[in-house]
């Protein structure tokens, strides 16, 4: 029996807390370092390294290291096989190396290249049912000794628990990410209604494109239901356990943007207190949907291209790669054609996007839908007034069969909530339709105004009519005006609109 020593019962202490880790710590930055920094008070050691498999890239990168050249070390990825920990997580099997020089495994090219001098190394894999999903390696011992057999022991079996601790980090994010879908899934109806001959193509062409994981471009005007599009197109497909992840590329500044789509590193910039994960590594194994991708920057472009040929990218100040496996849907209402010609959009991104393009038609070109949605939504809305039909008297579709519905669906549902709402609970008559209107618009441009100037008139009263159609609601007019709502707030400042109107 091997003789315990003086600091085994330290260790064993210790692995008592990282059992307690299991359940209680969920944040993978903050149990990785726990991992490793216990570790490294248990052996001893003067500098440490926690390596992360790419099963993708098969590399193993150095997720968290100690010791005077650890910031260094994260610049460093080893190929599977490669080096002592590229042996151990290859071969799943554990070393302890009390030379190095004199193993013809060690790769000393990074050790020279930071100028550390390694001496002995003690390397265990983290293994979850028999998977390797990295290692963990000691090097030198501060009291100048070599590892032994009992330290190998005790650090397979602490590598054990902490694969499992970091496995149960892994499932809490993508519990979390699943939650987050599921909210926003049970805040929309996916169904699209209607029994016009385009609407019945476009799902009949997206049921098609279900099966495949071809990126899909959905063109169409503000309001015509794209996301709907997406989410029908993700629910028919493979991927449909994982919830559709979705990013508005609208009204967002290009570094915002790059940490939405990318992350961050916690300190990356000012303000960043912690890490973020960015929406492409949430939707890995799921659906990325890209709304308004026309209002990407050229530069945001360059990189998200790079992304999606390479299915690798890196957090905003962080070092280590991603792989990525998504199925991207983008959509657009400008004319992308238009905007390669004026040179506002890649064409090498378009083709990427454009594997199979789907065009959602406007709601004037299927009017005898209007119904079927007007009493889609009544039923919908109702339930905050009555348990009984709301209905729709002759003269009330006549109205919504005339108009043009600039704001398509998304202006029809709303005007049929804000009717419910104001109405008598059991009728739409025509005048609860509050619909907008061009005539008071025009109304108000005048010969001799700057074009600088006509805009800004157009965008104010159009704030304050969307405003007035709802209620007063930002959010909602937002929604309508296809904008998002910060940046209505900073055009409702910029303008010095009243916020009740």
């Amino acid at each position: 029996m091997t003789p315990m020593k003086p600091h085994d019962n330290l260790s064993i202490d210790h692995l008592k807390n990282i059992s307690q880790w299991i359940s209680n710590i969920y944040d993978l930055n903050q149990l990785l370092e726990l991992v490793l920094e216990t570790g490294t008070r248990i052996m001893r050691a003067k500098a440490s390294s926690l390596l992360l498999l790419d099963q993708k890239t098969k590399q193993l990168y150095f997720k968290v290291t100690t010791g005077d050249k650890k910031d260094e070390m994260k610049n460093f990825a080893i190929k599977l096989g490669q080096g002592i920990a590229g042996h151990v997580a290859e071969t799943g099997q554990p070393l302890l190396i009390e030379d190095v020089a004199k193993d013809r495994r060690w790769y000393r090219s990074i050790s020279d290249q930071i100028g550390f001098k390694t001496r002995s190394i003690l390397c265990v894999p983290m293994k979850v049912h028999d998977k390797v999903i990295g290692a963990i390696e000691f090097i030198n011992k501060t009291d100048g000794e070599s590892f032994h057999q009992n330290d190998l022991e005790l650090l397979t079996v602490f590598a054990d628990l902490a694969a499992i601790a970091i496995l149960n980090a892994r499932k809490f994010q993508f519990v979390e990410r699943d939650n987050t879908g599921l909210k926003q899934t049970l805040d929309m109806n996916h169904s699209i209604i209607g029994k016009n001959k385009l609407i019945i193509k476009v799902i009949a062409d997206a049921r098609k494109v279900a099966d495949s994981t071809a990126s899909t471009l959905i063109l169409g005007e503000s309001g015509t239901g794209k996301e709907l599009l997406a989410r029908l197109i993700h629910a028919a497909s493979p991927r449909k356990e994982r919830h559709m992840v979705t990013l508005n590329c609208a009204a967002m500044t290009e570094s915002l943007l790059e940490s939405e789509l990318f992350g961050h590193e916690k300190s990356a910039f000012t303000g960043a207190s912690e890490q973020k994960i960015g929406k492409l590594e949430l939707a890995d194994e799921s659906t990325l949907f890209l709304d308004e991708i026309g209002e990407m920057s050229p530069g945001m472009q360059a990189k998200l291209l790079r992304a999606l040929q390479d299915g690798i990218f890196y957090r905003v100040g962080g070092n280590t790669p991603i792989s990525v496996d998504i199925r991207v849907i983008a959509a657009t209402n400008r004319d992308i054609a238009k905007e390669i010609i004026k040179g506002n959009f890649r064409e090498d991104l378009y083709y990427r996007l454009n594997v199979v393009e789907l065009r959602m038609p406007p709601l004037k070109d299927r009017k005898e839908d209007i119904p079927l949605l007007a009493r889609h939504f009544a039923s919908l809305f109702r339930r905050e007034k009555a348990d009984f039909p709301i209905e729709f008297p002759q003269d009330t579709i006549d109205k919504m069969m005339t108009y043009d519905w600039p704001g398509n669906i998304r202006e029809l549902r709303n005007a049929i909530e804000r009717a419910v709402v104001m109405g008598n609970g059991r009728q739409i008559l025509p005048e609860d339709l509050s619909m907008i209107s061009a005539e008071p618009i025009r109304q108000h441009i005048r010969i001799g105004m700057t074009l600088k100037e006509a805009l800004d008139d157009f965008k104010k009263r159009f704030i304050e009519i969307n405003l007035k159609n709802t209620m007063g609601n930002q959010s909602k007019a937002a929604e309508v005006m296809g904008i998002q709502r910060t940046y209505l707030s900073r055009l409702i400042s910029r303008y010095r609109i009243p916020k009740t109107l």
